[in-house]
């Protein structure tokens, strides 16, 4: 690790007893993790299901006072902001209750913080999974804050799943699994409702943004394309951060289109959305798949490929995302895309294969493709990484380091 560098939340020191935490989730995927990693780690914890979002804020407040009142929580956990309503509602209630917040960003903060009010600092500890992102939180106002990666659960992605459970036609040699944004692209787009200039500029500001090192869209446009500050800002902040949102989408596109294609001559499988039948017409050798469920079909999909492909959002120019974790654990193999936290989580070149460019994926493809042996040693020193480090037990034991950390009093 560079010394320079941010680090993780360092391992939780033990106390007498761990915090009683209440996790908000609204069938979210990784409120389940840390629940199960709670129950791992004999944390108490209590999930409260605030259901289709809906809920008005009497019946929320009356909902968490009840919660509160009957489990008597030490943190209230969430994810992304989820049950942290636009009101501030949660913020008052939270500070009224002496109940420290805990969020953890699995996605860009600075696509979700920009709507909400202005926060209680000294009762609000922001997590973030991208380390790049830290300033940018502190940026919101927020002044507790820590970097948390990703991770997996080991006992869903494993290499000794059940036989029988994986489909003939899941087989290939070079599989990508992913969203291709082409609708959620639409979607932001059609949300920012944006003037025509920036719709004529939207097409080449994305090109341009995924090509530059720069995070924000807006220091961006502030750099290359000052003249068009004031039509954004014209949009004021709900549409301003759909059509940034919207830019990042597209350069996704662009840049996973651009991965993608470099797989072509090895006859890939791409499981995603019907987007990718619309961006791939016309191209030979590519064969098509429904999306793949997370929970149900995903752990044994990964073990059907000789090389599982992996290309990252655009939102993340210096994060992982999920399937590092997710893939070696499952004890299959991973080539993905150079990222500069990768070597902060894992040895690339022995626990990791990565290529520096689109342009690099074919030769590096051919080269594992004709090296079983080599594949196996990698995955299985990825799998060796991600049990000794990279589990929702070891994410939540850094979460309650940092909670430790930043609410000393909790006790």
């Amino acid at each position: 690790m560079n010394a320079s560098a941010p680090s993780a939340c360092a391992p939780r020191a033990v106390h007498s007893r761990p915090p009683r935490l209440l996790l908000l989730t609204s069938a979210y995927f990784l409120l389940g993790e840390l629940a199960t990693a709670c129950q791992r780690m004999d944390v108490p914890h209590l999930l409260l299901d605030l259901g289709a979002r809906e809920m008005d804020a009497d019946a929320f407040v009356r909902a968490l006072r009840e919660a509160c009142a009957s489990f008597r929580p030490d943190a209230i956990v969430t994810v992304n902001h989820l049950g942290v309503d636009h009101e501030g509602v949660l913020y008052g209630l939270a500070g009224e209750l002496s109940l420290p917040i805990v969020s953890w960003f699995v996605d860009n903060p600075e696509f979700i913080l920009p709507l909400f009010p202005k926060p209680d600092p000294e009762n609000t500890l922001v997590l973030t999974w991208d380390a790049d992102s830290l300033d940018a939180v502190r940026s919101y106002g927020f002044t507790k804050v820590a970097w948390l990666p990703l991770g997996t659960d080991p006992e869903r992605f494993r290499p000794d799943r059940p036989a029988g459970a994986a489909r003939p036609e899941w087989r290939a040699p070079v599989s990508f699994v992913g969203n291709s944004m082409l609708v959620k692209t639409g979607r932001r787009l059609q949300a920012a409702r944006p003037t025509p200039a920036l719709l004529e500029a939207f097409g080449p500001l994305a090109t341009a943004f995924a090509a530059s090192g720069e995070r924000s869209v807006r220091a961006f446009m502030a750099a290359q394309t000052p003249a068009l500050l004031p039509e954004l800002a014209a949009l004021g902040t709900v549409r301003g951060t759909a059509y940034e949102t919207a830019v990042v989408w597209r350069a996704t596109l662009d840049y996973r289109l651009s991965c993608v294609a470099q797989t072509q001559a090895f006859s890939p499988l791409i499981a995603g959305d019907p987007g990718w039948r619309e961006l791939l017409a016309g191209r030979a050798g590519f064969r098509l798949h429904p999306e793949v469920n997370y929970y149900e079909e995903l752990p044994d999909f990964y073990l059907q490929s000789d090389v599982n492909f992996n290309c990252t959002s655009v939102q993340m120019k210096g994060a992982v995302n999920q399937r590092v974790f997710d893939v070696p654990a499952a004890g299959a193999f991973l080539l993905t895309d150079s990222r500069a936290q990768l070597a902060r989580l894992f040895e690339p070149g022995r626990e990791a294969a990565v290529y520096e460019s689109p342009e690099e994926a074919p030769e590096l493809l051919a080269r594992y493709l004709a090296d079983a042996p080599a594949r196996r040693r990698m995955a299985e020193a990825g799998r060796a990484r991600v049990l000794a480090e990279h589990t929702y037990v070891h994410r939540l034991g850094s979460l309650l380091a940092a909670f430790d950390e930043h609410f000393p009093d909790w006790r």
